[in-house]
Formats: structure tokens, C-alpha cells, sequence
């Protein structure tokens, strides 16, 4: 928080001293900005520069006592999450498998849509640099839950929070050995191959992981999942480009990639975020379902996950500075990993039209490598996709559908039965 206020005094700050260089017409600006600047350059020459200063400096204050009051009701809003974790049905170190297949409801009721899920397991793999219960946020937004009323039973990955020996993990270590574990658990639950579901990073690791167990995966959804970094030539990957050295520097002396560190680095891409939400949040009723949700949301952002030392190290280098998993040359025990030689394994990959985080020409690549993926694109953002308010129409419901098509568990056990002589 220190580190947004601080942000936003600076952009706010700035304003006021860029004015003299927008009337002049020196302002550099970004290509798709510069006809707008050199309009505010004309119309500003009509106009009393003392009397423009006094009034951006008016609206600078007034934002910032904005974001303040939107910062101090978030600090004192009453909501805490209080859900319940499911059974864990196994565990190395701080990993955890979560079984959603008889948790409480918690008010989510199977609705209308006709979906049943008939005991299907599917495994749910988040990423590792956000907690795992994105996916089951609250008594509003649980995917998993969800799910678990329709009949499904959800198994889903928290990776936990790596500490001592466990920040010298790799992601070799965390798809080879845990993802490959926790697949063959959720295979042998279910009498055979199961769905395995990706989101964000956890796609990337769902991928790899897949490769090295296809025999034991029946169908795999990627969703939010970034595959070409180059695409786009996105802002976040132009700021690890220039803060990369600095990063693995940090990452070298503390043996971790720090949550602040990854905080900063998804706020800078867009400053203006921030400041934007907290002043959204301060004209919300505080007993509204809309605060609630906000509330529950930004705690999920706050409660990040360092990255051990070597995952943060693949992530900067391998993944954002040389792309080698669109360039064909990221290597996970031994072998490369190829979506592609996956086929005809059914495979969906959602691409939120709205991502910041993962631009969509980043996640989009996989449906060009995959031509036979069923390819759905959520109006939404890429948190907005998992937890938003149009989540179970724009993402949920699609993909309760899709595995709908994997035969449940007793079907395929008796397609496996040897015919009765």
C-alpha cells in the first residue's frame, strides 16, 4: 500500500509540473496518444496558464483524498473470508490437494442450467503467484462450489507458500514431481484419465504437466494461460525486459522473488488502476453485496505468494526475456514442451477479451498451435473471468459444459470392463 500511495502522489505530482511542457508542445507522447496531445497543446493556448495550474492542482488533491478515503474504508470494512477448506486429500510439503466433492455449499444451490456433473472429477491448477482460492473466494464467487452442486467434484491445487528448503524449488520440481503426484491421484480417484484445468501461470504448468502424463489426462482446459510472451510486445513484458537484471539480482540475494516485487511489477503496467478502484470503492454503500465483493477481492490481491528462486528465475528469463515456450525450446524434465503434440486430446482455451494481465495475442497463440481447441473468449478481465459478476455465464457455465462431454466416472469404468463371455 505504501508503494501505491507513493505511486499515485508521483503521477499525481507530475501533472501539475508536465503543464508547462503540454503547452509548449514538448510532452513526449506514446504514438496512439499524440493527436490527442497536440489537441490539450492547441486548446491550451486559449487559455490562462495560472488559472489551468490552480485547477489541476484542485483535481490532484481531490483524487488523492479520494484513493485515501477508499484505502481507509477498505482497512476497515468488516468482511473476512470464512470459508471453510474442504478435505486435503494429499500433501508434499506446503502443497496441498484440496477435495471440493463433499464440501459445504455454502448457499450455492445447482440452479437451472441443466448441468450435471455425475461425480466427474476434474483437477484445478491455479498459479503460483497468486493463493489458490481465487477459486473459491467467497459465499459469492466459488467456482468450486459451483461446481460441487452440479455434481462434479472439483480437486484443487494449493501450491501453499514456499519457505526454507522449499524456496529452492524449480518448476521442473513443481510440475514433474508435484503436478505429476497430484494428476495420479486425481486419476486414480476417478478409475481413469481425468480433466485437467489450468488458469494463468497454472496453465503453463498444467501444460507441461499434461505432456508428462498424457496417458493419465483426459481432456485439458487453459484458461487466462499466457504461451507467446511476445506477443503484443506487452508493458509487462517491456518492464521485466529493462528490470530483469535487478530482478534476479533480488531474486539471488533473498533466494525468493518477493510479493512486493511482483505487486510492483503488475501495478506499473497500468499506475492509474490503483487509484482508480480505491475511489470506486470509497462511493459504494459499505453493507453492499458490491463493497462485499470488493473487499473479498482485494485481500485475495493482498495475500500474494513469493516465487521460490529458481521459478522466479524461469518466469523472468526463460518465460518474459527469451519466450522460450512460443520459441519451441522450454525444457521440463528432459523433454520440450509442445502443446501441440498433445493432439487429439479435446482441449479448451479461454481467452478473457478484457486481459490485462495476459494479453489475449499472448493466450490466443495456444488455439493457433492447438487448431482443434474449442476456443471461447469471456468479456471479461482476466480476474473479472474467475470471480467477476458475469463469471458463471461468461466462464463457468462453458466450462461445466465441456467436461460435461467427458463420459462420468462409472461410464468410463464400465467401457474399460472386459466383455462378459
Amino acid at each position: 500500500m505504501p508503494y501505491h500511495l507513493g505511486m499515485t502522489s508521483a503521477l499525481l505530482t507530475s501533472s501539475v509540473a508536465a503543464l508547462p511542457m503540454l503547452r509548449d508542445g514538448s510532452l513526449p507522447w506514446a504514438p496512439h496518444l499524440a493527436a490527442r496531445g497536440a489537441h490539450l497543446t492547441q486548446v491550451l493556448q486559449g487559455l490562462d496558464p495560472a488559472v489551468i495550474g490552480a485547477e489541476v492542482a484542485a483535481e490532484a488533491k481531490r483524487r488523492l483524498e479520494a484513493l485515501l478515503a477508499g484505502v481507509n474504508r477498505y482497512r476497515d470494512h468488516p468482511y473476512v473470508r470464512d470459508l471453510p477448506d474442504p478435505p486435503v486429500i494429499w500433501q508434499e510439503g506446503a502443497t496441498r490437494l484440496l477435495d471440493y466433492g463433499a464440501a459445504d455449499p455454502l448457499g450455492f444451490t445447482p440452479g437451472d442450467d441443466g448441468l450435471r456433473g455425475e461425480g466427474r472429477i476434474a483437477l484445478f491448477v491455479p498459479s503460483l503467484v497468486n493463493r489458490h482460492y481465487v477459486m473459491d473466494l467467497s459465499r459469492r464467487r466459488s467456482l468450486m462450489r459451483w461446481l460441487m452442486v452440479r455434481g462434479f467434484r472439483p480437486l484443487l491445487v494449493d501450491w501453499g507458500v514456499p519457505t526454507g528448503t522449499e524456496l529452492n524449488l524449480s518448476i521442473e520440481d513443481y510440475v514433474a514431481r508435484r503436478l505429476g503426484a497430484m494428476i495420479a491421484h486425481a486419476s486414480d480417484l476417478a478409475g481413469g484419465p481425468v480433466p485437467v484445468v489450468g488458469y494463468c501461470m497454472g496453465g503453463l504448468l498444467t501444460i507441461a504437466g499434461v505432456q508428462l502424463a498424457r496417458d493419465r489426462v483426459a481432456r485439458m482446459a487453459l484458461m487466462a494461460t499466457p504461451w507467446d510472451f511476445a506477443a503484443g510486445d506487452t508493458a509487462e513484458r517491456r518492464l521485466i525486459r529493462v528490470l530483469g537484471r535487478s530482478i534476479l539480482k533480488t531474486v539471488e540475494q533473498t533466494g525468493s522473488m518477493p510479493v512486493d516485487m511482483l505487486q510492483i511489477l503488475f501495478v506499473a503496467t497500468d499506475p492509474a488502476m490503483v487509484p482508480r478502484k480505491f475511489r470506486d470503492f470509497a462511493a459504494l454503500d459499505p453493507e453492499s453485496d458490491a463493497a462485499r465483493d470488493f473487499v473479498a477481492l482485494e485481500d485475495w490481491l493482498n495475500d500474494g505468494v513469493p516465487l521460490a528462486g529458481p521459478v522466479a528465475r524461469t518466469v523472468v528469463h526463460d518465460w518474459y526475456g527469451t519466450n522460450k515456450p512460443a520459441e519451441g525450446c522450454w525444457e521440463v524434465a528432459g523433454e520440450t514442451i509442445d502443446p501441440g503434440v498433445l493432439a487429439p486430446m479435446p482441449v479448451l482455451v479461454a481467452v478473457p477479451e478484457r486481459d490485462r494481465i495476459v494479453p489475449p495475442p499472448t493466450a490466443a497463440a495456444l488455439a493457433d498451435i492447438l487448431p482443434d481447441a474449442r476456443l471461447i473468449r469471456p468479456a471479461a478481465g482476466h480476474i473479472g473471468m474467475m470471480v467477476g459478476s458475469r463469471s458463471a455465464k461468461e466462464l463457468w457455465e462453458p466450462l461445466a459444459h465441456w467436461l460435461c462431454e467427458e463420459p462420468a466416472p462409472a461410464a468410463r469404468r464400465r467401457r474399460r470392463s472386459p466383455p462378459r463371455k
